[in-house]
């Protein structure tokens, strides 16, 4: 049974409510990349392997390094700050691969949160759905708060002076004082939108483009501070003078509400333990946008016959920590972890471009026109991040509106449902403008504290993705369970409509898609590590004076489930109440045990096969490999050359 008839194949009553929409159909058939006929829901499969994978590492790399780095080897100290990015990483890692497993499977639309209403409960999966979307769009207006922000880049007179020995002790953007910040708010939302509305494939060829100039740029970044660390404009006792007396490798204490009337410190290893748990939390939020492998797959090119999932999870996974970690090893040399601009250390605060630590790196060594360099391109980069976040949060939003049951039944709903699922030349341009209208949120940066809203933005959405992130996991060990037994052949479901059994058998290299080993364990690791970051992130709050702000920021999204208050707990009451009425004595678990490996079928990977006539060692044209020519010789600058194509292969595959 192919798989258009298994899409078409009627259902029992028992599936009616499957969340699960089928995968949009591919445009790339035509000549063209396009379908002449494309009705007016479905997203256009046109984005390539490579456009994927820098569409992810492009959504990361934000503001979230370059402004929050200092704070993490403030927080933790130089050496224990790659400690942090590399345990941070690590839960990081096992939760984005139990989403690109599932999501190779089943290269469904909305697989973020389609599968936990598949595996654990309908109501579950749409509350995930609803979370990750509301975090997406947070992010855009924190990216946006940020650019305002950068453009405040002045450094004050007595820091260049006494601590840096900056000459001229002066170095600001005057730009960014005489203009209001609403002005780059606007102007930036603007071309936010604008990006969003172009067809998917010339996005995915823009998008290439940013994800490539910020790699060469951390990678350059990375390489200016080894030559400054190496060469030593300002003499310092050692090369590794930061770690060192009076530093050191780790941090000596914890401050709470520093540069404050109530400030807190607290020594010893407890300090040193809560320091290095609040730098693993700052770190997440760094880290946020993994998931955009998975949540592109509904318009990728050949899945069938590319792992663009499965690599595209590792290569993310693998450009982020590792670039991450030598960008933190390296500004650590430079840069000591006590320095004055990065004792900012409020709960939530994002501050301008003079207190990100790459920037301080050079102006502490007394280096001219770099500082200006570095805050324009976290500008570029920060705008690009809200061009992803809004790409992303738009097509969770479209996945949504696919969905019937997520939608109250009243008409005014309906409209709305109808308007967001609609697309224009295969973009959902309904949903990203809903979803760019929360940007607007921006504005803040127009009152007199932009930092410390733009950090309790950031603060909750890196909590709404961490629930996000331990759903994931928790979904993921109930897949495993399942697809073990469907290829032990103990489904009942998958045994009815005449599935291939090996399509689920994971052992299988050949046709599974997508397998990582210790994958189950790896889920249960995250699982725990989502948990714990969640529920312990604001645990500075509670140390007096009670910041009631703070609180709010760090738990307004776990207030669901862990207080039963309106927001994760409240949109799965809404469901079973929907569905199954106001009696909670009537709501039962709805996970589609009967379609849920079925519709849509799983993908199996297509490899070519050699002919008959290639395999017995003969070319097309019917000739042995005996009676090929043979080469002739080359010169030695061209068989240099030659050699050096293993390399140019393995430079190309990191940048593709």
């Amino acid at each position: 049974m192919n798989e258009v008839e298994l899409q078409n194949r009627p259902q029992d009553n028992q599936a009616q409510h499957s969340p699960a929409p089928s995968p949009p159909r591919s445009s790339h058939d035509s000549p063209t990349g396009y379908q002449n006929e494309l009705p007016e829901t479905e997203l256009r499969r046109d984005l390539k392997e490579r456009h994927v994978n820098m569409i992810a590492f492009s959504c990361c790399v934000g503001i979230g390094l370059f402004l929050q780095n200092g704070k993490v080897i403030f927080l933790a100290g130089p050496g224990l700050a790659i400690i942090a990015y590399l345990l941070a990483g690590s839960v990081m890692w096992c939760a984005i691969g139990s989403l690109g497993e599932m999501t190779a499977l089943f290269p469904i639309q909305g697989s973020i949160f389609v599968f936990p209403a598949r595996f654990l409960d309908v109501g579950i999966g749409y509350a995930a759905g609803w979370m990750s979307w509301f975090s997406w769009v947070v992010t855009v207006a924190a990216e946006v708060l940020a650019v305002a922000q950068l453009f405040n880049f002045r450094f004050d007179e007595n820091y260049l002076k006494e601590t840096a020995h900056y000459s001229p002790p002066s170095l600001g953007w005057k730009v960014g004082q005489d203009i209001n910040p609403a002005v780059w708010v606007l102007i930036f939302l603007v071309v936010i939108l604008a990006v969003n509305c172009l067809p998917v494939l010339w996005y995915g060829r823009l998008e290439y483009i940013f994800g490539c100039m910020k790699m060469v740029f951390i990678v350059g970044l990375i390489m200016f501070n080894i030559v400054v660390s190496a060469s030593q404009p300002v003499d310092h006792r050692s090369h590794g003078w930061t770690y060192d007396d009076p530093y050191g490798f780790r941090s000596q204490n914890m401050t709470i509400h520093a540069d404050t009337p109530n400030e807190v410190v607290i020594t010893g290893n407890t300090g040193v333990f809560l320091g290095m748990w609040t730098a693993i939390t700052t770190v997440i939020w760094s880290m946020i946008g993994f998931e955009a492998v998975s949540i592109t797959a509904a318009e990728c090119a050949n899945l069938e016959t590319r792992r663009i999932i499965k690599m595209g999870t590792r290569k993310i996974c693998l450009r982020i920590i590792l670039l991450y970690t030598l960008g933190t090893l390296v500004v650590g040399f430079n840069v000591p972890y006590t320095d004055y601009n990065l004792r900012n250390l409020a709960i939530s605060a994002i501050t301008p471009g003079q207190n990100s630590i790459f920037i301080l790196a050079a102006v502490r060594n007394n280096i001219h026109g770099w500082p200006h360099l570095f805050n324009a391109f976290f500008i570029f980069s920060a705008t690009t991040s809200g061009i992803n976040s809004l790409y992303l949060s738009s097509r969770i939003l479209h996945a949504l509106a696919s969905i019937p049951e997520v939608w109250p039944k009243y008409k005014v709903f309906q409209s709305i449902k109808s308007r967001l699922e609609r697309t224009t030349i295969g973009v959902p341009h309904g949903a990203v403008f809903m979803s760019w209208l929360f940007g607007l949120l921006a504005f803040l940066a127009a009152n007199d504290a932009p930092q410390k809203q733009l950090g309790r933005m950031a603060t909750n959405s890196a909590v709404s993705m961490l629930i996000v992130y331990a759903i994931i996991c928790l979904t993921y060990i109930q897949f495993y369970g399942c697809i073990d037994e469907a290829a032990q052949g103990h489904n009942d479901a998958v045994n009815d409509v005449g599935i291939n059994q090996q399509a689920y058998n994971r052992r299988n290299k050949q046709t599974f898609p997508y397998m990582s080993r210790g994958q189950w364990f790896k889920a249960l690791y995250g699982f725990i590590g989502c948990s714990l970051l969640a529920v312990f992130n604001g645990w500075q709050s509670f140390v007096g004076p009670f910041s009631r702000s703070d609180f709010v920021a760090s738990y307004i999204s776990l207030t669901g489930s862990l207080l039963q208050l309106p927001i994760f707990l409240v949109i799965v009451m809404a469901y079973h109440v929907k569905q199954d009425g106001w009696d909670p004595r009537n709501w039962e678990r709805n996970s589609s045990p009967e379609t849920r490996l079925t519709n849509p079928p799983p993908k199996i990977l297509a490899r070519p096969t050699p002919t008959a006539v290639e395999s017995q060692g003969r070319t097309k044209d019917g000739s042995s490999a005996i009676d090929r020519e043979v080469p002739e010789p080359v010169s030695a600058p061209r068989a240099a050359w030659n050699n050096t194509k293993p390399f140019r292969g393995w430079i190309w595959s990191w940048m593709k």
